[in-house]
Protein backbone atom coordinates (compact mmCIF):
# COMPACT_ATOMS: atom_id res chain seq x y z
CA UNK A 1 0.00 0.00 0.00
CA UNK A 2 1.24 3.51 -0.82
CA UNK A 3 0.53 6.44 1.48
CA UNK A 4 -0.71 8.96 -1.08
CA UNK A 5 0.22 12.61 -0.71
CA UNK A 6 -3.10 13.68 -2.26
CA UNK A 7 -5.03 12.20 0.68
CA UNK A 8 -3.23 14.29 3.25
CA UNK A 9 -1.77 17.53 1.98
CA UNK A 10 0.38 17.68 5.07
CA UNK A 11 2.54 14.89 3.63
CA UNK A 12 3.72 17.18 0.83
CA UNK A 13 4.75 19.95 3.22
CA UNK A 14 6.44 17.64 5.70
CA UNK A 15 8.20 15.34 3.26
CA UNK A 16 9.50 18.36 1.33
CA UNK A 17 10.89 19.73 4.58
CA UNK A 18 12.90 16.55 5.06
CA UNK A 19 14.93 17.64 2.05
CA UNK A 20 16.25 20.49 4.19
CA UNK A 21 17.41 18.06 6.88
CA UNK A 22 20.75 18.96 8.37
CA UNK A 23 22.60 15.68 8.82
CA UNK A 24 24.61 15.77 12.04
CA UNK A 25 27.48 13.72 13.37
CA UNK A 26 31.19 13.35 13.60
CA UNK A 27 33.64 12.35 10.93
CA UNK A 28 36.80 13.34 9.12
CA UNK A 29 37.13 16.91 7.91
CA UNK A 30 37.49 15.69 4.32
CA UNK A 31 35.21 12.69 3.89
CA UNK A 32 35.42 10.62 0.76
CA UNK A 33 32.24 10.26 -1.31
CA UNK A 34 32.73 6.51 -1.01
CA UNK A 35 32.60 6.60 2.82
CA UNK A 36 29.30 5.33 4.26
CA UNK A 37 26.90 7.38 6.33
CA UNK A 38 24.37 6.45 9.00
CA UNK A 39 20.58 6.67 9.01
CA UNK A 40 18.91 6.81 12.43
CA UNK A 41 15.13 6.49 12.80
CA UNK A 42 12.67 7.10 15.66
CA UNK A 43 8.88 6.92 16.04
CA UNK A 44 6.46 9.46 17.51
CA UNK A 45 2.68 10.10 17.53
CA UNK A 46 0.07 12.80 17.08
CA UNK A 47 -3.12 12.80 19.22
CA UNK A 48 -5.27 9.66 19.26
CA UNK A 49 -9.02 10.26 19.59
CA UNK A 50 -10.64 8.60 22.55
CA UNK A 51 -8.54 5.44 22.88
CA UNK A 52 -6.71 4.17 25.95
CA UNK A 53 -4.09 2.40 23.81
CA UNK A 54 -3.14 2.19 20.15
CA UNK A 55 -0.41 -0.44 19.81
CA UNK A 56 1.76 -1.14 16.77
CA UNK A 57 4.69 -3.53 16.41
CA UNK A 58 7.53 -2.51 14.11
CA UNK A 59 9.70 -5.22 12.54
CA UNK A 60 11.87 -3.21 10.19
CA UNK A 61 12.38 0.04 8.31
CA UNK A 62 13.83 -0.08 4.79
CA UNK A 63 15.14 2.72 2.57
CA UNK A 64 16.12 2.80 -1.11
CA UNK A 65 17.53 5.36 -3.51
CA UNK A 66 14.86 4.66 -6.09
CA UNK A 67 11.25 5.72 -5.48
CA UNK A 68 10.12 2.91 -7.81
CA UNK A 69 12.20 0.08 -6.32
CA UNK A 70 10.27 -3.14 -5.71
CA UNK A 71 10.45 -5.28 -2.60
CA UNK A 72 12.89 -7.83 -4.05
CA UNK A 73 15.18 -5.36 -5.86
CA UNK A 74 18.79 -4.95 -4.82
CA UNK A 75 19.93 -1.80 -3.04
CA UNK A 76 17.72 -1.82 0.06
CA UNK A 77 19.21 -0.77 3.41
CA UNK A 78 17.39 -1.91 6.54
CA UNK A 79 16.97 -1.15 10.22
CA UNK A 80 15.86 -4.52 11.59
CA UNK A 81 14.36 -4.66 15.08
CA UNK A 82 15.11 -8.01 16.74
CA UNK A 83 12.94 -8.57 18.62
CA UNK A 84 10.25 -6.46 16.98
CA UNK A 85 9.31 -3.36 18.99
CA UNK A 86 5.72 -3.10 20.30
CA UNK A 87 4.81 0.51 21.09
CA UNK A 88 1.70 2.17 22.51
CA UNK A 89 1.54 5.24 20.31
CA UNK A 90 -0.28 7.17 23.02
CA UNK A 91 2.94 7.20 25.03
CA UNK A 92 4.70 9.10 22.25
CA UNK A 93 3.36 12.64 22.59
CA UNK A 94 4.90 15.98 23.64
CA UNK A 95 8.24 15.25 22.02
CA UNK A 96 8.65 11.68 23.34
CA UNK A 97 10.30 9.40 20.78
CA UNK A 98 10.71 5.64 20.51
CA UNK A 99 14.09 4.87 19.00
CA UNK A 100 13.88 2.30 16.22
CA UNK A 101 17.61 2.01 15.61
CA UNK A 102 20.14 2.94 12.98
CA UNK A 103 22.04 1.42 10.09
CA UNK A 104 25.18 2.17 8.14
CA UNK A 105 24.48 2.63 4.44
CA UNK A 106 26.11 4.08 1.32
CA UNK A 107 26.18 7.87 1.24
CA UNK A 108 23.76 9.43 -1.20
CA UNK A 109 20.14 10.51 -1.69
CA UNK A 110 17.26 8.21 -0.69
CA UNK A 111 13.73 8.58 -2.06
CA UNK A 112 11.72 5.62 -0.70
CA UNK A 113 11.03 4.38 2.83
CA UNK A 114 9.02 1.33 3.88
CA UNK A 115 7.73 0.67 7.39
CA UNK A 116 6.98 -3.00 8.04
CA UNK A 117 4.68 -4.00 10.91
CA UNK A 118 4.38 -7.45 12.48
CA UNK A 119 1.35 -9.68 11.89
CA UNK A 120 -1.17 -10.25 14.68
CA UNK A 121 -1.21 -13.59 16.44
CA UNK A 122 -4.30 -15.48 17.60
CA UNK A 123 -4.45 -14.12 21.14
CA UNK A 124 -3.67 -11.01 23.16
CA UNK A 125 -1.36 -9.22 23.47
CA UNK A 126 -1.72 -8.54 19.74
CA UNK A 127 0.99 -6.96 17.66
CA UNK A 128 -1.34 -4.20 16.45
CA UNK A 129 -4.35 -3.40 18.60
CA UNK A 130 -6.39 -0.79 20.42
CA UNK A 131 -8.17 -0.41 23.74
CA UNK A 132 -11.20 1.87 23.71
CA UNK A 133 -11.74 4.48 26.42
CA UNK A 134 -13.48 3.02 29.46
CA UNK A 135 -12.63 -0.55 28.46
CA UNK A 136 -9.90 -3.04 29.24
CA UNK A 137 -10.53 -5.27 26.23
CA UNK A 138 -7.76 -5.39 23.64
CA UNK A 139 -9.08 -5.37 20.07
CA UNK A 140 -6.81 -6.54 17.23
CA UNK A 141 -6.54 -4.27 14.20
CA UNK A 142 -6.32 -5.72 10.70
CA UNK A 143 -3.22 -4.56 8.81
CA UNK A 144 -3.06 -6.66 5.64
CA UNK A 145 -0.69 -4.46 3.66
CA UNK A 146 1.79 -3.91 6.48
CA UNK A 147 2.77 -7.58 6.76
CA UNK A 148 3.82 -7.87 3.12
CA UNK A 149 6.15 -5.35 1.51
CA UNK A 150 5.60 -2.66 4.11
CA UNK A 151 4.00 0.77 4.08
CA UNK A 152 5.58 2.77 1.27
CA UNK A 153 6.42 6.44 1.73
CA UNK A 154 8.15 8.98 -0.46
CA UNK A 155 11.39 10.24 1.02
CA UNK A 156 13.84 13.03 0.22
CA UNK A 157 16.90 12.77 2.40
CA UNK A 158 20.62 12.88 1.69
CA UNK A 159 22.97 10.81 3.82
CA UNK A 160 26.40 12.44 3.90
CA UNK A 161 29.65 10.44 4.23
CA UNK A 162 30.68 9.81 7.85
CA UNK A 163 27.62 11.64 9.19
CA UNK A 164 24.26 10.74 10.72
CA UNK A 165 20.93 11.63 9.11
CA UNK A 166 18.15 11.65 11.72
CA UNK A 167 14.52 10.97 10.79
CA UNK A 168 11.35 10.68 12.87
CA UNK A 169 8.30 8.76 11.64
CA UNK A 170 5.17 10.62 12.81
CA UNK A 171 2.49 7.92 13.14
CA UNK A 172 -0.91 9.63 13.47
CA UNK A 173 -2.94 7.11 15.48
CA UNK A 174 -6.08 9.25 15.41
CA UNK A 175 -6.29 9.23 11.61
CA UNK A 176 -5.01 5.66 11.24
CA UNK A 177 -7.70 3.73 13.14
CA UNK A 178 -10.68 2.90 10.90
CA UNK A 179 -13.93 1.53 12.33
CA UNK A 180 -15.70 -1.30 10.46
CA UNK A 181 -19.44 -0.87 10.98
CA UNK A 182 -20.93 -2.42 14.13
CA UNK A 183 -18.83 -5.57 13.92
CA UNK A 184 -16.48 -4.41 16.68
CA UNK A 185 -13.56 -4.72 14.27
CA UNK A 186 -11.06 -2.09 13.17
CA UNK A 187 -8.60 -1.61 10.35
CA UNK A 188 -5.19 -0.01 10.78
CA UNK A 189 -4.61 2.20 7.72
CA UNK A 190 -1.49 4.02 8.81
CA UNK A 191 -1.12 7.73 8.21
CA UNK A 192 2.60 8.34 8.61
CA UNK A 193 4.77 11.30 7.72
CA UNK A 194 8.53 11.81 7.87
CA UNK A 195 10.13 14.57 9.94
CA UNK A 196 13.73 15.73 10.38
CA UNK A 197 15.37 15.69 13.79
CA UNK A 198 18.35 17.69 15.02
CA UNK A 199 20.28 17.12 18.22
CA UNK A 200 20.14 20.70 19.45
CA UNK A 201 17.43 22.67 21.26
CA UNK A 202 15.62 23.55 18.06
CA UNK A 203 12.64 22.56 15.92
CA UNK A 204 10.55 22.86 19.10
CA UNK A 205 7.45 24.81 20.09
CA UNK A 206 6.41 24.84 23.73
CA UNK A 207 3.55 26.44 25.65
CA UNK A 208 0.55 25.90 27.92
CA UNK A 209 -3.20 25.51 27.65
CA UNK A 210 -5.54 26.12 30.58
CA UNK A 211 -5.80 23.22 33.08
CA UNK A 212 -9.53 22.89 32.32
CA UNK A 213 -8.74 21.73 28.76
CA UNK A 214 -5.58 19.76 29.59
CA UNK A 215 -7.29 16.59 28.39
CA UNK A 216 -6.54 13.75 26.01
CA UNK A 217 -9.30 15.01 23.72
CA UNK A 218 -7.60 18.39 23.23
CA UNK A 219 -5.42 18.81 20.16
CA UNK A 220 -2.58 21.33 19.83
CA UNK A 221 -1.05 21.53 16.37
CA UNK A 222 1.21 23.58 14.16
CA UNK A 223 -0.34 24.01 10.72
CA UNK A 224 0.39 25.59 7.37
CA UNK A 225 -2.57 26.54 5.20
CA UNK A 226 -4.93 24.40 7.25
CA UNK A 227 -2.66 21.35 7.04
CA UNK A 228 -1.30 20.00 10.36
CA UNK A 229 2.43 19.38 10.31
CA UNK A 230 2.87 18.36 13.96
CA UNK A 231 0.23 17.70 16.62
CA UNK A 232 0.11 16.61 20.24
CA UNK A 233 -2.10 16.53 23.34
CA UNK A 234 -1.30 18.62 26.42
CA UNK A 235 0.13 17.13 29.58
CA UNK A 236 -1.95 17.11 32.77
CA UNK A 237 -0.57 20.52 33.81
CA UNK A 238 -1.43 22.05 30.44
CA UNK A 239 2.10 22.07 29.07
CA UNK A 240 2.61 20.94 25.49
CA UNK A 241 5.70 20.31 23.39
CA UNK A 242 5.67 20.02 19.61
CA UNK A 243 8.85 18.32 18.35
CA UNK A 244 10.32 17.82 15.84
CA UNK A 245 8.87 20.50 13.55
CA UNK A 246 10.53 21.45 10.25
CA UNK A 247 11.87 25.01 10.34
CA UNK A 248 9.35 27.56 9.04
CA UNK A 249 6.41 29.74 10.06
CA UNK A 250 3.18 28.17 11.32
CA UNK A 251 -0.28 28.73 12.74
CA UNK A 252 -0.73 27.23 16.21
CA UNK A 253 -4.23 25.72 16.49
CA UNK A 254 -5.93 24.60 19.72
CA UNK A 255 -9.06 22.44 19.41
CA UNK A 256 -10.82 21.39 22.61
CA UNK A 257 -14.23 19.84 23.15
CA UNK A 258 -16.84 22.47 23.95
CA UNK A 259 -14.41 25.30 23.20
CA UNK A 260 -14.13 27.43 20.07
CA UNK A 261 -11.11 27.13 17.80
CA UNK A 262 -8.13 29.23 18.90
CA UNK A 263 -5.42 30.21 16.41
CA UNK A 264 -2.08 31.96 16.89
CA UNK A 265 -0.55 33.01 13.57
CA UNK A 266 3.09 33.62 12.66
CA UNK A 267 4.75 31.13 15.01
CA UNK A 268 8.43 30.79 13.95
CA UNK A 269 10.29 27.49 14.24
CA UNK A 270 14.06 27.37 13.82
CA UNK A 271 16.71 24.68 14.10
CA UNK A 272 18.76 26.70 16.57
CA UNK A 273 16.34 27.71 19.32
CA UNK A 274 13.13 26.72 21.14
CA UNK A 275 9.97 28.76 20.50
CA UNK A 276 7.82 29.59 23.54
CA UNK A 277 4.35 30.43 22.26
CA UNK A 278 2.77 31.44 25.59
CA UNK A 279 4.36 34.09 27.86
CA UNK A 280 5.43 32.94 31.31
CA UNK A 281 2.44 32.42 33.60
CA UNK A 282 -0.14 32.46 30.79
CA UNK A 283 -2.11 29.73 29.04
CA UNK A 284 -4.34 29.44 25.99
CA UNK A 285 -7.95 29.20 27.20
CA UNK A 286 -10.48 29.37 24.32
CA UNK A 287 -14.01 30.55 25.18
CA UNK A 288 -16.78 28.01 25.59
CA UNK A 289 -19.03 27.18 22.65
CA UNK A 290 -21.94 24.88 21.92
CA UNK A 291 -20.94 21.30 21.00
CA UNK A 292 -22.20 20.26 17.57
CA UNK A 293 -21.82 17.21 15.34
CA UNK A 294 -21.22 17.00 11.59
CA UNK A 295 -22.38 13.61 10.33
CA UNK A 296 -23.07 11.96 6.99
CA UNK A 297 -22.03 9.21 4.62
CA UNK A 298 -19.14 9.22 2.16
CA UNK A 299 -20.08 7.39 -1.04
CA UNK A 300 -19.30 7.09 -4.75
CA UNK A 301 -21.99 8.19 -7.18
CA UNK A 302 -23.60 5.24 -8.94
CA UNK A 303 -21.57 2.65 -7.00
CA UNK A 304 -22.25 0.32 -4.10
CA UNK A 305 -18.55 0.31 -3.17
CA UNK A 306 -17.79 2.03 0.13
CA UNK A 307 -14.84 4.42 -0.15
CA UNK A 308 -12.38 4.68 2.70
CA UNK A 309 -12.35 8.45 3.05
CA UNK A 310 -10.52 10.87 5.29
CA UNK A 311 -13.03 13.56 6.29
CA UNK A 312 -11.81 16.78 7.82
CA UNK A 313 -13.34 20.07 8.93
CA UNK A 314 -11.49 23.35 8.45
CA UNK A 315 -12.44 26.80 9.67
CA UNK A 316 -11.42 30.27 8.59
CA UNK A 317 -10.17 32.17 11.66
CA UNK A 318 -8.95 35.70 11.07
CA UNK A 319 -6.47 35.47 8.20
CA UNK A 320 -5.78 31.76 8.74
CA UNK A 321 -7.36 28.49 7.70
CA UNK A 322 -7.29 25.91 10.52
CA UNK A 323 -8.07 22.22 10.52
CA UNK A 324 -10.41 21.69 13.47
CA UNK A 325 -10.58 17.90 13.29
CA UNK A 326 -10.24 14.97 10.88
CA UNK A 327 -11.38 11.35 11.03
CA UNK A 328 -11.56 8.39 8.63
CA UNK A 329 -15.02 7.30 7.56
CA UNK A 330 -16.35 3.87 8.54
CA UNK A 331 -14.81 1.18 6.33
CA UNK A 332 -18.07 -0.78 6.13
CA UNK A 333 -20.76 1.92 5.96
CA UNK A 334 -18.99 5.11 4.84
CA UNK A 335 -20.46 6.96 7.82
CA UNK A 336 -18.47 9.77 9.42
CA UNK A 337 -18.77 11.83 12.60
CA UNK A 338 -16.87 15.03 13.36
CA UNK A 339 -17.18 16.81 16.72
CA UNK A 340 -17.40 20.58 16.12
CA UNK A 341 -18.46 23.63 18.14
CA UNK A 342 -20.70 26.63 17.52
CA UNK A 343 -19.35 30.01 18.58
CA UNK A 344 -16.90 32.70 17.54
CA UNK A 345 -13.38 31.34 16.95
CA UNK A 346 -10.56 33.47 18.34
CA UNK A 347 -7.18 34.49 16.97
CA UNK A 348 -4.02 36.38 17.83
CA UNK A 349 -0.54 36.87 16.39
CA UNK A 350 2.66 35.49 17.89
CA UNK A 351 4.70 38.14 19.66
CA UNK A 352 8.02 37.12 21.25
CA UNK A 353 7.90 40.22 23.48
CA UNK A 354 4.33 39.70 24.72
CA UNK A 355 3.66 39.43 28.45
CA UNK A 356 -0.02 38.46 28.05
CA UNK A 357 -2.28 36.68 25.55
CA UNK A 358 -4.92 38.73 23.73
CA UNK A 359 -7.18 36.64 21.48
CA UNK A 360 -9.79 38.45 19.38
CA UNK A 361 -13.15 36.89 18.39
CA UNK A 362 -14.01 36.36 14.72
CA UNK A 363 -17.78 36.83 14.54
CA UNK A 364 -17.89 36.45 10.75
CA UNK A 365 -16.81 32.80 10.96
CA UNK A 366 -18.81 31.71 13.99
CA UNK A 367 -20.04 28.14 13.52
CA UNK A 368 -18.89 27.98 9.90
CA UNK A 369 -16.78 25.07 8.65
CA UNK A 370 -15.76 23.47 5.38
CA UNK A 371 -15.92 19.69 5.12
CA UNK A 372 -13.47 17.94 2.81
CA UNK A 373 -13.44 14.23 1.99
CA UNK A 374 -10.51 12.58 0.22
CA UNK A 375 -10.08 9.03 -1.00
CA UNK A 376 -7.63 7.26 -3.27
CA UNK A 377 -8.23 7.75 -6.99
CA UNK A 378 -10.99 10.38 -6.65
CA UNK A 379 -11.11 14.17 -6.63
CA UNK A 380 -11.78 15.59 -3.15
CA UNK A 381 -15.35 16.55 -2.24
CA UNK A 382 -16.11 19.69 -0.21
CA UNK A 383 -19.18 21.17 1.46
CA UNK A 384 -19.62 24.36 3.47
CA UNK A 385 -21.72 23.99 6.63
CA UNK A 386 -22.95 26.19 9.47
CA UNK A 387 -23.56 24.50 12.84
CA UNK A 388 -24.70 27.65 14.65
CA UNK A 389 -28.27 26.43 15.13
CA UNK A 390 -28.05 22.64 15.05
CA UNK A 391 -26.08 19.52 14.15
CA UNK A 392 -25.59 19.05 10.39
CA UNK A 393 -25.93 15.89 8.29
CA UNK A 394 -24.12 16.21 4.95
CA UNK A 395 -23.65 13.44 2.35
CA UNK A 396 -20.23 13.58 0.69
CA UNK A 397 -20.45 11.95 -2.75
CA UNK A 398 -17.41 11.29 -4.92
CA UNK A 399 -17.73 11.44 -8.69
CA UNK A 400 -17.67 8.01 -10.43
Amino acid sequence: MTLHISLQARFAAVVAAVGMLAACGGGSSSPSPSDPGTLRIALTDAPACGYEEVNVTVEKVRVHRSASAEDDDNGWSEVVLNPALRVNLLDLTNGVLAELGQTELPAGSYTQLRLQLAANGNAAPYANSLVRSGSEDEIPMDTPSAQQSGLKMNLNVTVEPNEVADLVLDFDACKSVVKRGNSGRYNLKPVVSVLPRVRVDGLVAEGHVAPAIALGSTSVSLQQGGVPVRSTVPLADGRFVLYPVPAGTYDLVVSAEGRVTAVMTGVPISASSRTFVTPTGTAIDPPEGTPRAATGVASISGSTSVPLAMVRATQAVGTAIAERTARPSDASTGEYLLRLVAGEPVHTAYDPAATALDFEPDAANAGKFRLEASTEGKLPVTADIDVTSADIDTPLVFAP
